[in-house]
């Protein structure tokens, strides 16, 4: 008898260290999904394209396999040590595509919620977050326009902010946006996107000013590599971990870019258009607080084109106006929190 109180004690211990070990790790990560269109005609989006009579001819087949591409991918992800706890997302129509995600066979045992903003985009394409509803606790969610001095007329995606608490631990500020492209060059398209680093800046000082140690995250396909001035002047951001204080911007990804890896591939070369940057004070957290460990692009083998002249590339929905059934141009990133 006591040596079966002996083995239940045993295994009660060691179901308690492992409950406590599975919550000391979090991955946070950000995926463009490539035009995640529905199929109805939405009057006040420029969806023409993604419609069952569009050029795409999209429609409630392709839809679905876009979902379950998609959904396989993220899967994928949230099996990762520590568990997909915040995912950013861009180039999604609406909400509902994201509730038809999550809802899909392989995303429906996470669970995953949904926090969207609807943006004034000419597109009609939004940002916004999946997140793991029982580990992070929505506070307040807010909403920054981006601004071109002496354009009135330019519109593109809001930069959206959600602040919530993570495990019950820590208050994480988390940045989600989508910077102007550069359709029509990159010197025509440039004062959008330097006009989307200064909001950012604005967005990281306002909340690194109220709190010092805030614990800041700013994601999002920012349509430029580390190294840009967009990213290095206009944000301010530092490439190097060492005597960060903590209202300084690190990019991790500056690294990852300088040793030849990226998110993006065009014209056989890889860029990290993906980034995510992070203050300071999550670099150098407290002991017994969640800070950042390890920054890094989610690949897997089915995420890349097997043959033709795009081979080796994300294996993407569409290439060049042709259906290929992928999952979308651009590689997820995430990074890695422990405490």
């Amino acid at each position: 008898m006591k040596r079966l109180s002996l083995l239940f004690s045993i295994v009660a211990i060691t179901l308690c260290l492992y409950a406590q070990q599975a919550y000391n790790k979090a991955v946070i990560g950000f995926y463009n999904l490539e035009n995640l269109f529905d199929t109805l005609d939405d009057p006040n989006k420029n969806d023409e394209e993604f419609l069952p009579g569009g050029d795409y001819q999209w429609n409630t087949a392709r839809y679905t396999a876009k979902l379950h591409a998609l959904s396989k991918v993220i899967s994928e992800m949230a099996k990762m040590d520590g568990g997909l706890v915040v995912l950013g997302v861009s180039e999604i129509e609406n909400e509902q595509v994201l509730l038809d995600l999550a809802a899909s066979e392989l995303l429906h045992p996470y669970h995953l919620s949904v926090c969207h903003h609807e943006s004034p985009d000419r597109r009609g394409v939004d940002v916004a977050f999946f997140y793991d509803a029982s580990r992070f606790k929505i506070v307040s969610t807010r909403a920054f326009p981006t601004v071109v001095p002496n354009n009135p007329d330019f519109i593109t995606r809001d930069q959206w902010l959600m602040t919530g608490v993570l495990d019950g631990v820590d208050t994480l500020d988390i940045v989600v946006n989508h910077w102007p492209s550069k359709s029509g060059g990159e010197q025509r398209s440039l004062p959008g996107r330097m006009a989307a680093g200064r909001l950012g800046r604005s967005i990281a000082d306002s909340v690194l000013n109220s709190r010092p140690n805030a614990k800041f995250i700013y994601m999002g396909d920012l349509n430029d590599n580390p190294t840009s001035k967009c990213i290095m002047v206009e944000m301010g951001t530092k490439t190097k971990p060492e005597k960060l204080t903590p209202t300084d911007l690190y990019n991790p990804m500056w690294k990852l870019f300088r040793d030849g890896h990226g998110s993006y591939a065009y014209r056989d070369s890889w860029e990290m258009l993906d980034n995510i940057i992070i203050s300071g004070a999550l670099v150098n957290a407290a002991p017994g607080t969640y800070r950042f460990r390890t920054a890094n692009i989610f690949r897997r083998d089915f995420m890349f084109t097997k043959t033709g002249s795009y081979m080796d590339y994300p294996y993407r929905t569409f290439a060049g106006g042709n259906y290929q059934g992928g999952y979308s141009d651009h590689l997820p990133v995430y990074i890695v929190l422990s405490r």
